[in-house]
């Protein structure tokens, strides 16, 4: 496993790393540990304040760190910053509300036969957090802005492209007040994780990558009798139907499928159009495509950048090439570049059946599916024909079908007449093969907590004390 930056404009590897050995990642458990006895006697305050203070350094070196992202994995210049701010803002959000996520929340204590019944929620422990590439620092900081401030310490294995992200991640907690070990970067490869979960220290696991990382980490999570949060994989559809504004759709569809250079879990990648708007929406989507302009992610004109990986581009092409020698059809787009770096072309295909990849599986990269329905069952059928289900779009100004949409996507999320995206505010995650469990919003600061239940009783004896016990 080679750790280092390469520059997917051209190739260069311009730093490299060794791996941790195991007496350095032994060290990082115990002082994560260590961390944590620490931090969960601290306030909630003061965790506050340490965390708005990880905000500051975010927002104050932005445009350092959004420069060192588009270097290391592609995404350009303008959706690095943009991508800084939101985890600044997330902090913020958590330092905020932490306090109302965390208080005791009261049962009916009568009903219990108590003087006094609540619930506490407490922090659990490490957390090894396992993290993908594509959002390097949010993927992150949804995770650990949330269990920092439940008291919980982190543990990054980040993806092996991204190594100065991610030791960037750990300097910006240590500098922002963190106890030492409060946060820790792991330089390791994929073969260490087995033995950094199986440690009894660490508690807990979150993932998000493919479905075979993720069966990979439940399977030790599950022999370990650990918690795990996975998000892995999406296909998600974003289905129009007649009562859409066509353009206002391709225009949100064109951003949806090639935002982050079409390298999303939550980009919409099968979109589901109805009969009688089909022609209009398929001209207006691939002129929008086609006329995205693809380069060096620095310039501000730039709208799509490289690929992360060389590898990621093949299987891309790979994908397409499938569907178009059994029969697809390409409107834009689908031509792979000659020349350095890893740049794929905003690609719309159509005419796609059963038995092509692109029917099944999950295309990251800036590649659409176009497919023509005549009903809404037709489109509710096609739309959770998958084994993912991470997010869905739904355009239709229709009431009665927004209502039908929002209960019969099989989704973790449905967004009606706007794009799939994340918000602290709201909890995000999966069914089906899209994982499990919840980041963000109260939600996901609970997954890594302890949900006490506290019972307090008189102390007094009384007759048929214990005749309901289990």
């Amino acid at each position: 496993m080679t750790i280092a930056t390469t520059n997917p404009v051209n190739g260069q590897v311009l730093k490299t790393y060794g791996a941790m050995s195991d007496e350095q990642i032994d060290g990082a458990i115990e002082r994560a540990d260590l961390a944590h006895r620490q931090l969960r006697g601290t306030t909630i305050e003061q965790r506050g304040r340490w965390l708005n203070a990880a905000a500051d350094l975010l927002e104050a070196e932005r445009d350092e760190i959004a420069r060192l992202m588009t270097t290391e994995m592609g995404k350009t210049f303008a959706a690095s910053k943009a991508e800084v701010t939101k985890c600044a803002a997330a902090c913020r959000f958590y330092a905020a509300h932490a306090a109302e996520f965390l208080a005791d929340q009261p049962a009916d204590a009568r009903a219990v036969s108590a003087t006094r019944a609540f619930v506490r929620y407490q922090p659990i422990g490490p957390v090894l957090a396992v993290m993908p590439w594509n959002f390097p620092l949010w993927q992150v900081i949804r995770f650990a802005a949330p269990a920092l401030m439940a008291g919980n310490t982190g543990l990054l294995k980040h993806a092996s492209n991204v190594p100065q992200t991610a030791l960037l991640l750990e300097d910006v907690f240590r500098r922002a007040g963190f106890p030492e070990g409060a946060f820790t970067t792991l330089l390791v490869g994929s073969d260490a994780v087995d033995r950094i979960l199986r440690d009894p220290r660490v508690r807990a696991a979150t993932l998000t990558g493919s479905e075979a990382a993720g069966r990979s980490i439940a399977q030790i999570a599950g022999r370990e009798l650990k918690k795990t949060v996975l998000e892995l994989g999406g296909s998600d559809p974003f289905v129009v139907m007649p009562s859409a504004d066509v353009e206002l759709a391709a225009e949100v569809a064109t951003t949806a499928r090639c935002q982050n250079n079409g390298q999303s879990c939550i980009a919409a990648k099968r979109f589901i159009v109805h009969a009688d708007l089909y022609e209009a929406f398929a001209e207006a989507f691939a002129h929008r495509m086609s006329a995205l302009r693809v380069g060096d992610p620095m310039d501000d004109s730039t709208d799509v950048g490289p690929l992360a990986t060389e590898r990621g581009r093949a299987e891309v092409d790979a994908q397409v090439c499938d569907a178009v020698d059994k029969g697809a059809s390409v409107l834009c787009g689908g031509d792979k570049p000659a020349g350095e770096g890893w740049f794929y072309p905003p690609t719309v295909v159509t005419d796609l059946a059963p038995g092509m990849r692109m029917w099944a599986e999950e295309v990251f990269g800036p590649v659409a599916g176009l497919y023509r329905v005549s009903s809404y069952d037709e489109a509710i059928e096609l739309a959770n024909g998958t084994a993912y289900g991470l997010g869905a779009n739904a355009w239709t100004r229709d009431p009665q079908e927004q209502e039908r949409f929002a209960t019969d996507l099989a989704a973790g999320a449905v967004f009606i007449n706007g794009m799939t995206t994340s918000y602290p505010e709201l909890p995000f995650g999966g069914v089906k093969n899209s994982g499990y469990g919840r980041e963000l919003s109260a939600q996901g600061m609970h997954e890594f907590c302890n949900v006490k239940t506290v019972w307090v009783g008189e102390g007094v004896a009384s007759a048929g004390a214990g005749a309901h016990a289990e």
